[in-house]
């Protein structure tokens, strides 16, 4: 049926079958004689065994999608691959999605694929309407694919850094539609930054036949996210969104997916990609999803959702135990943020030090965010990099909820961070102290002359 199985299958289970599809290729056929110059030929048995001795890749020259007479079942496990990840997006919130392919790149890489596949639709556009997000590659994509970015700047709300829809349609206007590739939207982000205005994007790229990109990267996880991807692609215009394999399914970095509401664009992207690719991602997915089955991976989508709770109420405690406060950013269902006011107002490299800190101690994934550093990206300058913003009110502290996520990950990151906290109050106290000492002997000697 093409669809993930309900229960997971045991993974002695999983080997017959990757075997039996190894056995279709040409390269594994009893007296096969290959005289071509891509014959599936492997030196290592290492090697082979590591691929179950699917070696053919995916693809053929002119669409990653297609079928290889001599790799059967190469062919067989991406058109598998393909579905049962189809069959994942609708069971995650994307209802309506129509078609999907695993691609053997990142997801910026993939971000680039889409917008080439746009040039020729497109070819007097030059622009891509971006609302900012502080990550480079995402940034780059654009870039590499030989447009560039008019980067609309987020608007503060409380806390929350969100789409600022005016700026994008006045843009839009002065611009004109015509010279617009795209707009390049974004879900999933660290806080204080929020999920960009979806539907409301969607509308104006209806309004104005702008094409719309969605960058949906670790997105998959999150109900919101996805549901946010739905409404966009029922009110308005979403042509494709693009999520990692790594973020959401727990698997090696070097995948993403590309989706989307028009079967034929998806088909037309694939088609972009030069050469055949390798199958890799794709057998990797695959031995996931066949062994978590829909209720496996729906049990992680729901302990995540409880962990983000969980990791919410004990970051805001740990906050205000420092005389800090947990950032109120209830729009970002992945990535949270804490304020590092008191931090950054007692020394410059406090902030830095402190993620310095929490490396050292092998806390991974959390990022501390100083005010008012300068980046420049491909001779783009960003003032606050990192902050999604040119002038954040406060330096902060990311800690995310992403699936896969435990309870014991939680606590030992806040113990961890607890005491570096600790550390660097103890430190200001002695400072103080030792200032006061100063200005006291100061005084006493001023008062004898």
């Amino acid at each position: 049926k093409g669809k993930c199985p309900e229960d997971g299958w045991d993974e002695s289970t999983i080997e017959l079958f990757l075997h039996e599809l190894a056995i279709m290729d040409s390269n594994n056929f009893l007296g096969n004689c290959g005289v071509g110059e891509r014959e599936g030929r492997v030196v290592s048995g290492l090697v082979a065994r590591r691929h179950y001795r699917l070696i053919h890749g995916i693809g053929r020259s002119g669409d990653i999608s297609a079928v290889q007479p001599k790799a059967a079942g190469s062919s067989l496990l991406n058109k598998l691959t393909n579905s049962v990840v189809l069959d994942i997006i609708k069971l995650a919130g994307v209802r309506t999605v129509t078609n999907c392919f695993v691609v053997p790149v990142a997801t910026g890489m993939s971000l680039t694929l889409c917008f080439l596949t746009l040039r020729h639709k497109r070819p007097k556009a030059k622009y891509i309407i971006w609302p900012r997000i502080d990550q480079k590659s995402c940034f780059k994509s654009m870039i590499t694919a030989g447009f560039e970015p008019v980067v609309i700047e987020n608007v503060l709300e409380g806390d929350e850094l969100r789409t600022d829809l005016e700026a994008v349609e006045a843009k839009i206007k002065a611009l004109g539609a015509e010279n617009i590739l795209c707009v390049h939207s974004t879900t999933s982000c660290f806080a204080p930054r929020v999920p960009d205005r979806l539907e409301e994007l969607a509308v104006i790229c209806a309004n104005y036949d702008i094409p719309h990109i969605v960058n949906n990267a670790y997105g998959v996880q999150s109900s919101k996210c996805m549901h946010l991807i739905q409404q966009g692609a029922r009110v308005g215009r979403i042509d494709a969104f693009v999520q990692s394999l790594d973020k959401n399914f727990m698997v090696p970095v070097g995948g993403a997916i590309i989706a989307g509401f028009n079967e034929s664009f998806i088909q037309e992207i694939s088609k972009m990609y030069p050469g055949r690719a390798s199958a890799s991602p794709s057998l990797d997915v695959l031995i996931t999803l066949l062994s978590l089955g829909t209720t496996g991976y729906k049990k992680l989508l729901k302990e995540r959702k409880e962990m983000l709770s969980y990791l919410s109420s004990e970051l805001k405690k740990l906050a205000d135990n420092h005389s800090e406060r947990l950032l109120d950013t209830p729009h970002n269902p992945i990535s949270l943020a804490m304020s590092l006011k008191n931090l950054d107002e007692s020394n410059d490299a406090a902030v830095t030090q402190l993620g310095s800190m929490l490396f050292t101690r092998q806390v991974s994934g959390a990022r501390v965010v100083p005010c008012g550093s300068v980046q420049t990206v491909n001779n783009y300058t960003f003032k606050g990099f990192m902050s999604h913003a040119n002038d954040y009110p406060c330096a902060y502290l990311n800690a995310a909820s992403a699936i896969g996520i435990k309870k014991q990950d939680v606590d030992v990151f806040l113990k961890r961070l607890d005491k570096c906290l600790k550390t660097f109050r103890k430190e200001a106290k002695q400072e103080k102290s030792t200032n006061e000492m100063s200005d006291s002997n100061a005084a006493t000697e001023q008062l004898e002359d």
